[in-house]
């Protein structure tokens, strides 16, 4: 049976696959494909859809002259609202049988997305060959599927970078439109972790719609806090990051050298002061 999940961390894209990190190219091991979401100006869109029609898959070591070196993980229509994804939410897309291996491309072919703003346009934006060639996303590390066991793998699709807003929401103009230019990372989820935590003021007032950005050098992944002040953000690689929370009339605040440790979960709440 196929299954479907979603997740808003922000505006992100998320296939998961469960495992471990032991090589066995014997028999099959089990893939599960999952769907999260990073951070957007939600506050005047009201749907930023995706319609995904295919999945393949790739072998490392499997050079793009062969033949067919990719393998069809599903193909059918599914249209996810991204927008319904928020906060460490994942939806499963897919859950099947694959051989055992190392894998080090995902191909993902999106066949519509759109962007409605409340209470105004529903932009349908062109997908620059994303239904015909699909959308490389690279593994790095390649991801292990082990005989006999389940792998996780999270495509983390970036709404904010994926739907560039032409013109200007606060102008006379307005919004002109959208560029769909997808931006996706690809975790192993097995060995990823989770940062968690609530944002609120000095007098423990929750915050809500703060942005939350974790750097390492660039920015790795974002979160919106929802209208209890939490926020969570999934499939962050180990290591360590710098982590900031903003919102409008508050003072920025960073904290630095966050420890992120794979299969764990983080904590880290922020007090902002108003400016």
């Amino acid at each position: 049976m196929k299954k479907l999940f979603f997740t808003f961390l922000a505006a992100t894209l998320v296939l998961i696959f469960n495992g471990c990190n032991k090589t066995n190219d014997d028999g099959n091991g089990r893939l599960v494909v999952k769907v999260t979401d990073a951070p957007f100006p939600v506050n005047f869109i009201e749907s930023a859809t995706v319609t995904i029609i295919k999945v393949e898959i790739r072998k490392a070591g499997d050079g793009i002259s062969d033949g067919n070196p990719f393998t069809v993980l599903w193909e059918g229509s599914e249209t996810f609202n991204l927008l319904e994804l928020r906060n460490g939410v994942a939806e499963e897309l897919l859950d099947l049988e694959i051989p055992a291996g190392e894998y080090n491309l995902i191909r993902l072919y999106v066949d519509e997305a759109s962007l409605k703003v409340k209470d105004g346009d529903n932009f349908s934006l062109k997908v620059p060959s994303g239904h015909q060639t699909g959308i490389k996303i690279f593994i790095r590390p390649g991801l292990v599927v082990e005989g006999g066991l389940t792998t996780e793998l999270l495509l983390d699709f970036d709404l904010s970078g994926s739907f560039v807003m032409r013109g200007n929401i606060d102008s006379p103009a307005g919004i002109k439109g959208f560029i769909f230019k997808p931006v996706i990372r690809a975790v192993n989820n097995s060995t990823a972790g989770r940062l968690e935590g609530k944002v609120t003021d000095k007098n423990n007032a929750k915050i809500k719609a703060a942005s939350i950005i974790v750097k390492q050098d660039t920015v790795v992944a974002s979160a919106i806090a929802d209208t209890m002040g939490y926020y969570a953000i999934i499939g962050l690689p180990s290591g360590t990051y710098s982590v900031q929370a903003a919102k409008e009339n508050f003072d920025t605040v960073k904290v630095d050298n966050v420890k992120i440790v794979g299969g764990n979960r983080t904590i880290l709440d922020f007090i902002l002061p108003n400016n």
